[in-house]
């Protein structure tokens, strides 16, 4: 399961979604390599109080699940999400394979982009949480590409770029978004 993202290009939401607000001020868009489980990191989500506009906010990865473990990943296979739909900014994702050597404490780390694209949207969750106090978001997993097939037996479900504020509208059906990518989509390099 995907436990560590990347976003260090500077996304453009507003060529996305012409009426993009920032109510909290807009989020730090420093370059971050690892962003991981319980940090703070931009998502856009469809504006509370505003028809038809665009928040863009920075909120917590994750919120505690049942006996405390983070839920960080949430299988979408065959769910609707009527509400709580959110789009997480990244441009690369990671995951960790076991060593070749047995006796090894460290994993392969790989990876993932997108081609030919400089940024993508992870389809997630966001809600409140009262056992944290704020708002948090997390993932949605499907069946796993075939290029991360050979990683994980499960992938974050990707977004293109046309597919964005259709995931935003819950009157679009889960099921016509949230798909694996065709081979080849994406390049997967291992850089530990």
């Amino acid at each position: 399961m995907c436990n560590d993202y990347r976003l260090i290009e500077r996304v453009p939401a507003e060529t996305l979604f012409p009426n993009v607000l920032a109510p909290e001020g807009i989020p730090n868009f420093e370059p971050r390599a690892d962003i991981r489980i319980t940090d703070r990191a931009p998502i856009l989500r469809a504006a509370t109080d505003k028809p038809g506009a665009v928040e863009l906010v920075q909120r917590r990865w994750s919120w505690p699940g049942p006996g405390g473990k983070p839920v960080f990943n949430y299988r979408a296979d065959g769910r609707e999400f009527p509400k709580g739909r959110c789009i997480i900014l990244a441009d690369g994702f990671y995951e960790f394979t076991a060593h070749a050597d047995p006796k090894s404490k460290t994993k392969h780390k790989w990876l993932f982009t997108l081609q030919d694209h400089d940024w993508f949207g992870i389809a997630g969750l966001w809600r409140h949480d009262a056992g944290i106090g704020e708002e948090a978001f997390t993932m949605l997993t499907i069946e796993p590409h075939p290029d991360v097939a050979p990683y994980h037996n499960r992938g974050i479900s990707i977004l293109g770029r046309t597919d964005m504020a259709r995931w935003l509208d819950p009157a679009i059906p889960a099921r016509e978004l949230l798909k694996p990518l065709p081979a080849g989509s994406l390049l997967v390099t291992q850089v530990a």
